[in-house]
């Protein structure tokens, strides 16, 4: 069976996309979002899913092992990969910032910014004239202001409650985030038709939601 192959990482966007997907006619398993699987076939509608971490999605469309995603913009705009996007899902919004402790200017000489988007980062700051110092890390980015590590963060806000519970404040937003469904360029030639009909019927679902 030639499986249409769609990688989407685990968690809220995969759940939002999974609704979106019902809401569009797909028939997909209900015990999906509580697999262990990190495999998941559909075969009444001729689908496979692979469950993976956000940052690995564009990964394996990009090298074909999936034909299409679903990928956050922050993870496409941090990785450029060779992908084609065809549909903002308008799912898992939130946005990408730089905060800090309140009140406190950055530092003259080399300020530091902590993240886990260092290509984005560095790109913001660039485009503002400012010379930094990236610092990557991989978890508790809040934390690196609160021990003097970094000047500031950039970092994924959804409701700013893990900043508030931090004693860190938002300076300045540097963009929106929603999720979009991407797809391998050689995939979408040999499976045009079938990535097609699945956009055109996301697209519908995701304007009725907008009603």
């Amino acid at each position: 069976m030639d499986f249409l192959t769609i990688a989407m990482p685990k968690g809220r966007i995969f759940e939002e996309a999974a609704e979106l997907m019902k809401s569009a006619g797909f028939q997909l398993p209900e015990e999906m979002e509580d697999s262990r699987k990190l495999i998941v076939e559909v075969p009444e509608e001729n689908i496979r899913f692979i469950l993976s971490k956000p940052m690995d999605v564009p990964v394996y469309v990009e090298h074909g092992v999936a034909d299409i995603g679903v990928a956050g913009k922050d993870v496409l705009l941090e990785q450029n990969r060779s992908v084609m996007e065809l549909l903002d899902l308008e799912i898992s919004y939130c946005y990408l910032a730089t905060a800090g402790l309140p009140n406190t200017q950055m530092n003259d000489v080399a300020p530091r910014i902590a993240t886990k988007y260092p290509v984005i980062a560095t790109s913001f700051y660039k485009e503002k004239g400012e010379q930094v110092e990236i610092i990557g890390l991989n978890g508790s980015i809040e934390l690196a202001p609160m021990i003097g590590l970094a000047d500031r963060i950039v970092d994924i806000v959804s409701t700013g409650r893990t900043l508030k519970e931090n004693g860190l404040v938002e300076y300045e937003k540097i963009a929106d985030i929603t999720s979009r469904l991407i797809a391998n360029p050689v995939a979408y030639r040999l499976k045009q038709q079938r990535i097609l009909d699945l956009t055109k019927r996301l697209r519908q679902a995701v304007e009725e939601a907008d009603v």
